[in-house]
């Protein structure tokens, strides 16, 4: 029996076992397993202060994308046959993803250039040519600009599961094996690189996770707001946080909320009209409002603890504890 026959069986039965439909199963079981993999990484993200470079990888996607379809024409597969483009347009994407992250951290590591100034650059050059090879390609594919764009966890297929298992699988192993290494090199590359961690090979390895997360993470939220998924719940973990610990436990929770909860609502969220059919929502908006709801409800809470602290201690600033670079998860942090 092969991966993707016991995933089939696996719907089946949760979707007998709950009565709900299994195209539903596997929408939630996406938006599901792109939340867990978006909350481990995100906290990363932020003390790397990589936001806009993991968006400038969501939008270098469309490249990757058209690229992709051409690879299949080049090879002489229809791009009506789903096999193809189920492994080969993926691959392509991840490896259009890798080349244009390696090329941003070369070009930063040897010019006096802005980092942001850099992804601009990037940014432009793999926008363009996604847009002449989709012109190129427009009576030739099935791209769906909406579905890129926005995503679509309904129409998610046993295929894309089991790749996410995997990714899951991948981010969680390389989170938790590298973790102090991550860590120290994300706070101070100096001392990093004093105890002998190699703060390229770092830089680089999670380059490589941040492409492979953001292209197999598309068809859930799209490009536009994949990076918004990533960075919202992170954010929000920061503001209750008290250690490194609770950095990833609070990201992640609030993260699987925020997508499960968005799905729950976009699904039985209607807009009554005078006339015609109500107006439905797709899942990706409410995803993020849920998410950004979160930040600004934990950000209150830390604002309410904060003064809680204050009154309690009889000082003015009362967070005198607060390391750059915590020695371990249960210290407290910065993330400044």
């Amino acid at each position: 029996m092969t991966m993707a026959s016991f995933i089939t069986l696996w719907i089946e039965g949760i979707s007998s076992l709950l009565g709900i439909l299994e195209f539903e199963v596997r929408a939630f079981l996406t938006v599901g397993l792109v939340c867990l993999i978006c909350g481990l990484v995100g906290a990363m993200v932020m003390a790397n202060r990589m936001a806009f470079f993991s968006d400038a990888m969501a939008h270098c996607s469309f490249a990757g994308v058209a690229l992709g379809m051409l690879t299949v024409l080049m090879f002489g597969y229809s791009l009506k046959a789903g096999d193809a483009q189920d492994w080969l347009v993926p691959l392509v994407m991840v490896l259009f993803s890798v080349l244009i992250g390696f090329g941003i951290a070369w070009v930063r590591e040897r010019t006096n250039l802005a980092t942001d100034a850099i992804i601009g650059v990037f940014f432009a050059g793999a926008m363009g040519f996604g847009a002449l090879l989709l012109t190129a390609l427009r009576n030739r594919s099935r791209f769906d600009p909406e579905g890129f764009l926005f995503g679509n966890p309904w129409v998610a297929t046993d295929i894309d599961l089991f790749y996410l298992l995997i990714l899951l699988g991948f981010t969680t192993i390389l989170m938790i094996g590298r973790q102090n290494s991550f860590l120290l090199s994300s706070f101070n590359q100096t001392l990093a690189k004093s105890r002998g961690t190699s703060t390229r090979i770092n830089q680089y390895l999670f380059i490589v996770l941040l492409a492979l997360i953001v292209n197999f993470s598309l068809r859930a939220v799209g490009v536009l707001l994949i990076n918004g998924l990533i960075i919202v719940p992170a954010a929000s973990a920061a503001n209750i946080a008290r250690n490194i610990r609770e950095l990833y436990l609070w990201s992640i929770g609030l993260s699987v909320t925020s997508g499960l909860g968005g799905l729950l609502v976009s699904s039985h969220l209607k807009l009554p009209m005078p006339e015609g059919p109500p107006l439905e929502f797709g899942p990706s908006g409410p995803i993020l409002l849920i998410a950004v709801f979160g930040f600004f409800f934990t950000l209150a809470l830390a604002a309410n603890r904060a003064w809680n602290e204050r009154f309690a201690s009889g000082r003015s600033n009362p967070n005198t504890s607060c390391p750059e670079h915590p020695d371990s998860p249960n210290e407290p942090f910065c993330l400044h």
